[in-house]
């Protein structure tokens, strides 16, 4: 077994608590959640409560003031439980950077505590029903009007679209401007002119809202822009590393735990006088999945220590993203098929873990954006700019 280098033991007494935290005020209630389709506003409470919100965020905002390895454990021992339905990842490792690194004292203070906290919760609105992975494509508008945007729109798939009380929302400051007209900003749910529609049903990730959301003539103050006017895809793509590194950590984590699951029940599992595990084929087929995960963790992990240095580009984060959630699908079917009729049931965790694992090529950037991207840069005119 390759030892993992990058905890200390400061971050390893955080793991137990984040265990024993998910095991006690999670798993029991789960599957409560994935039939109703949202996590309650308690589990976000407790969360914070336990400090395993927003543990990134300074010390001075509510935050935990630790390093991104402590949101890695968080990341890791809930996808290791198969607990999808609370997006503490979404909340604390994607979305709260954006105001970490771009927002004011004012909007940190305001809002980080708070999210801090899990009085708060937040999402990312970016996906569109015409522009999906086009980021430079959509179509809300936020047009200046004296100090006010006026905003017109709608997103789709927003996941914790139903339950966030804010959200950092990209729309067009200048609609004729591509790119270069896209802007951040920080949208109150309870303004007039905002409007949730339906809880979407979702074959997977059941407990985890995703909601389509509609913007009428809503009213935003000029203050609520999160960083400058124009720059808004400057700040998506400086951000998206990280995002699709959380990707890769939680299909890694999730991989590894079914195979765990599938050789304990293998091992216990009697058909034809023996057990399962002692087919040459199980065992050949185990030992290729762990074989895999190995290599796949230690470039994983690789990854962790560039961001940690700030060294994690775009095309190795999506890199690391194509093929850690590629390597989750075929593991999570070829562990399934193990199970046989009882993997098909939904009572067995790895039901859940198959379904959920669908998300993983699409959600983030699909796997099709990640070998546009990765394709592009091995262009020679590409190539060189990268290099320099």
């Amino acid at each position: 077994m390759i030892p993992r280098t990058l905890f200390s033991a400061e971050h390893e007494l955080f793991r137990d608590q984040a265990k024993r935290f998910i095991a006690t005020e999670i798993m029991p209630h789960h599957g409560d959640w994935e039939h109703e389709g949202q996590v309650p506003r308690s589990a976000w409470h407790k969360a914070g409560a336990a400090g395993l919100l927003c543990t990134e965020v300074p010390e001075e905002y509510g935050g935990g003031g630790g390093d991104f390895l402590f949101g890695v454990i968080m990341v890791e021992e809930m996808a290791r439980a198969g607990a999808t339905g609370p997006t503490f990842y979404l909340h604390s490792e994607i979305v709260s950077p954006y105001l970490v690194h771009f927002g004011t004292d004012a909007q940190k203070q305001k809002w980080l505590p708070r999210m801090a906290t899990g009085e708060v919760v937040v999402a990312l609105g970016m996906t569109e029903p015409s522009g999906g992975s086009d980021v430079a494509a959509m179509r809300t508008n936020a047009i200046r009007d004296g100090d006010d945007y006026v905003i017109n729109g709608q997103k789709v798939f927003i996941t914790a679209g139903h339950s966030a009380d804010l959200i950092v929302l990209a729309c067009k400051t200048d609609p004729k401007a591509g790119a270069r007209g896209v802007s951040l900003i920080l949208v109150e749910t309870d303004r007039p002119g905002f409007q949730r529609g339906r809880k979407l049903e979702k074959i997977g990730c059941k407990g985890q809202d995703t909601s389509e959301l509609f913007f009428a003539d809503m009213r935003v103050p000029v203050a609520n822009l999160l960083g400058q006017e124009g720059k808004g895809f400057y700040q998506l793509m400086k951000e998206l590393p990280q995002e699709r590194l959380v990707q890769a950590i939680r299909a890694i984590a999730s991989s590894e735990a079914a195979l765990e699951w599938t050789l304990d029940y293998t091992i216990q599992r009697k058909m034809f006088g023996q057990t399962l595990a002692d087919f040459q084929n199980t065992q050949f087929k185990l030992a290729e999945m762990k074989a895999e995960l190995t290599m796949q963790r230690v470039f994983v992990d690789r990854c962790i220590e560039l961001h940690l240095k700030g060294e994690l580009d775009a095309v190795d984060a999506a890199m690391v993203k194509l093929v850690s959630t590629e390597l989750q699908g075929r593991v999570m079917d070829q562990c399934l098929q193990f199970f046989g009729g009882w993997g098909y049931m939904w009572e067995y965790p790895i039901a859940r873990a198959f379904v959920d694992a669908r998300l993983g090529r699409i959600g983030g950037g699909s796997v099709e954006v990640m070998k546009q991207i990765i394709a592009r840069s091995m262009m020679p005119d590409n190539a060189k700019r990268r290099a320099s």
